[in-house]
C-alpha cells in the first residue's frame, strides 16, 4: 500500500464513508475506488483528482530522493 492509497483509505473511514459512497460521490467507479486503495500503480490522474478533491487535496509533485549522477 503506498501513500495515496493509505491516505484515501483514512480519510474515507475517517468520514465514515463506504467505498461505494466514496465512488457514488466522487462519480467514479467502485472498481476505481477499489483499486486506488489497493494502490494499483496506473490509474488516471484526472479520476484521482476527482476523488481527492473530496478531501480537499489534489496531486502534485513530491520531493523524493534522487540517484547520484555521475
Amino acid at each position: 500500500m503506498n501513500a495515496l492509497s493509505q491516505f484515501v483509505k483514512e480519510r474515507r473511514k475517517l468520514l465514515g464513508m463506504t467505498q461505494e459512497d466514496l465512488a457514488f460521490k466522487a462519480g467514479v467507479g467502485l472498481r476505481f475506488v477499489r483499486d486506488l486503495e489497493q494502490g494499483k500503480p496506473t490509474l488516471r490522474m484526472d479520476k484521482v483528482n476527482v476523488v481527492l478533491a473530496l478531501f480537499g487535496k489534489e496531486l502534485g509533485p513530491v520531493e523524493m530522493p534522487r540517484p547520484e549522477l555521475e
